[in-house]
């Protein structure tokens, strides 16, 4: 069994990494540092005895899909698990932002989704076998001020992911969007601290329920307790309008602290 995992370098992907290893799966590490990429992969290789390829690439760019799909395909390599975890947000509202960054978050989060997904999963529904994994996050269930376009693409995500898992249902194919709330992760170094809304999870929780939800048949599911009633119940109940001036408010006073 061979896993592909995007930002695989740290935080939930790396944490991804540790669990297909101990798995006994072989991976396909890739994100855009190649020494960190590295380092981890030597860990794996001699913790776990498996075969560990390192791709550095910028998914970011317009053809990094295309181009990742082609390397895996040039080394032989047949991916059964997928796991599209590489993604960002910022903090800053949109006119204020830069419009390239911007264009960046939705390449990444969005557009390399779907270009691995499309293109890894014709494989799989001939083998009528394999695992797709997409991070969305609790982010996804409500438009986010201050942070609409990360929000965005990760209802995007969502969206995406519940619905090819309606499309694969005959094909052997286990597809699950993966919705994190506050998460202890280097996201923050690029968003900044004041997205934190509650306590903090570890990555090690989030994959404990990421691998229950996988022996579920669920197409989805919202990491921690707190998380899965405001995602799943208070959003459905409460006009967004309301739940929006709190949540600008709330972001509002933590940037300003």
């Amino acid at each position: 069994m061979s896993t592909l995992i995007t930002g695989a370098s740290s935080g939930i992907g790396e944490e991804f990494a540790h669990r297909y290893a101990a798995q006994k799966h072989d991976l396909v590490l890739v994100a855009r540092t190649e020494s960190k990429l590295q380092a981890l992969a030597e860990k794996l290789r001699a913790e776990h005895g498996i075969t560990v390829t390192v791709i550095p690439c910028d998914l970011t760019a317009p053809d990094a899909a295309e181009r990742l799909w082609e390397k895996t395909n040039r080394a032989g390599l047949e991916i059964d698990v997928l796991v599209n975890n590489a993604g960002f947000g910022t903090q800053r509202d949109v006119a204020d932002d830069d419009p390239d960054r911007l264009e960046e978050e939705v390449r990444l989060n969005c557009l390399t989704v779907v270009g691995l997904t499309a293109r890894y999963l014709p494989a799989m529904r001939e083998r009528q076998n394999g695992t797709i994994i997409n991070i969305a996050s609790a982010a996804a269930f409500q438009p986010i001020p201050h942070m609409a376009v990360y929000a965005a693409t990760k209802a995007f995500v969502l969206s995406f992911t519940e619905a090819l898992w309606s499309e694969t249902q005959k094909d052997g194919i286990r597809v699950l969007a993966v919705c994190p709330g506050s998460t202890d992760t280097p996201f923050f170094e690029h968003s900044g601290e004041g997205v934190v809304v509650g306590k903090l999870r570890s990555t090690r929780q989030l994959l404990d329920n990421t691998m229950r939800a996988l022996k579920t048949n669920k197409p989805s599911f919202v990491d921690g307790l707190g998380n899965a009633i405001v995602a799943r119940f208070v959003t459905r109940v409460v006009p967004k309008r309301f739940v929006m001036t709190i949540v600008d408010r709330a972001l509002q006073h933590r940037s300003s602290q």
